[in-house]
């Protein structure tokens, strides 16, 4: 998610730094980013100097020290502190206007902003995966987000080519919410042995659906899908139709987490 989100940004005219503190990780985000401009470039949808205009623009650094910038954009492990202690280390030597925003998938930005240092600058930019490709990002107000900087968050959205939503904090925030029952019951349909992954899958894409929800689970990742629903879950009471799966977390844990591990509810080894 992080190289999409950066790959939109460089390609919007931003430059942009991506930053992680694994080496091998931002190598291989390198090359994941490289190889998808040059898809475009062969499917016609961008020129060969759009795309070395956009390398040019990307930085990529283990330092942290090397990250300074206007706005920082989140996509790190879901735990609100490890997000919070990201940002204050950030504001620490960055300038006193910095906007803080967190691409978090259903963690309550309002939680998050309670442990940053300067709250009023912190604010959900919830973009969907494949980054580069959907359109929609979700744009959250935190309690304490200054007005301003929601609109400036929506701006940048713009300017990436992006549709800008604004939605309350609130779990799942709009689609994730309203997107649980299609994965959670068709996770029910399979440990009930109604009908395989396959056959889900095939009959929803008929009805009209672009992607069945293995499929979309096995895009996402199995491991951010089951936290997204266990969040929503959680902030919500525990109602029972919205209890998170035995069959993902079996999955998550023997890390079939989909097309970033080489399996899912398929096989993409082959």
């Amino acid at each position: 998610m992080g190289a999409g989100i950066a790959q939109v940004a460089a390609r919007s005219g931003f430059h942009t730094i991506l930053y992680d503190v694994n080496a091998a990780a931002l190598e291989k985000a390198s090359i994941r980013l490289t190889d998808d401009l040059a898809q475009q470039v062969n499917r016609g949808k961008l020129s060969d100097s759009d795309k070395t205009d956009t390398l040019s623009r990307l930085r990529f650094v283990t330092d942290m020290n090397d990250c300074l910038a206007d706005v920082f954009i989140e996509a790190i492990v879901e735990d609100p502190l490890v997000k919070a202690g990201l940002f204050n280390q950030l504001n620490e030597f960055n300038h006193s206007e910095v906007i803080f925003a967190t691409n978090t998938s259903s963690l309550s930005v309002t939680a998050i902003a309670k442990n940053v240092m300067h709250p009023e600058r912190v604010v959900g930019m919830h973009f969907f995966n494949p980054a580069p490709l959907m359109k929609l990002v979700e744009v959250v107000n935190a309690d304490t987000t200054e007005p301003g900087v929601s609109q400036l968050i929506a701006a940048l959205a713009r300017k990436m080519g992006k549709t800008p939503v604004f939605c309350k904090d609130s779990p799942g925030f709009i689609v994730n919410h309203v997107a649980r029952p299609y994965y959670i019951e068709a996770l029910r349909l399979a440990e009930e042995g109604v009908a395989d992954f396959a056959t889900i899958d095939a009959l929803m894409e008929s009805s009209g659906f672009k992607m069945g929800p293995f499929k979309l689970m096995d895009l996402i990742g199995n491991d951010i899908n089951y936290a997204v629903s266990c969040s929503v879950f959680d902030a919500l009471g525990q109602p029972e139709r919205l209890r998170p799966s035995a069959i993902q977390k079996e999955r998550v844990d023997k890390n079939e987490l989909g097309r970033k591990t080489g399996k899912g509810y398929y096989d993409y080894s082959k």
